[in-house]
């Protein structure tokens, strides 16, 4: 069986990063070619992101206990910075990230409120480096 992402979810995807502990948080995100596109606003995630590019990536999609699917995508982070010559990728990253319902509010939304700053939101892509993962249908071995 070939290994691919999963179409549908049913929630957010835990993106995992590693500084001197382990940071789990949701992400939305949009699969083309080798990359998967996020968006978020500054924050610890891309704090820590940008002082350690190497990031993890887990998908999960259950149909039934019998059919299911779990991918685990490494790669690197890099921003998609519209300033520095990105302005086309990241008009691509929204394009493909606005087909997504609610697409913006795990990036967007904060649980408390949060002083204004200059700083604007951050589209960024996962470059793909590895897949791995496993899947079951019932009837298959």
């Amino acid at each position: 069986m070939q290994l691919s992402l999963p179409e549908s979810l049913h929630a957010d995807p835990p993106l995992a990063l590693c500084r001197c502990r382990p940071y789990i948080v949701p992400v939305t995100y949009a699969h083309s070619g080798n990359c998967l596109y996020c968006f978020s606003m500054p924050g610890q995630k891309i704090d820590w992101m940008r002082s350690n590019s190497n990031i993890s990536l887990q998908v999960d999609e259950f149909a039934t206990n019998r059919q299911w699917k779990s991918v685990v995508v490494t790669g690197r982070y890099r921003e998609l910075p519209a300033a520095q010559g990105r302005r086309s990728e990241c008009i691509h990253a929204w394009s493909l990230l606005e087909k997504k319902a609610n697409w913006w509010e795990p990036g967007g939304l904060r649980p408390v409120p949060q002083a204004i700053s200059a700083s604007p939101h951050i589209f960024f892509c996962v470059d793909i480096e590895e897949m791995t993962g496993r899947a079951a249908r019932e009837g298959e071995r």
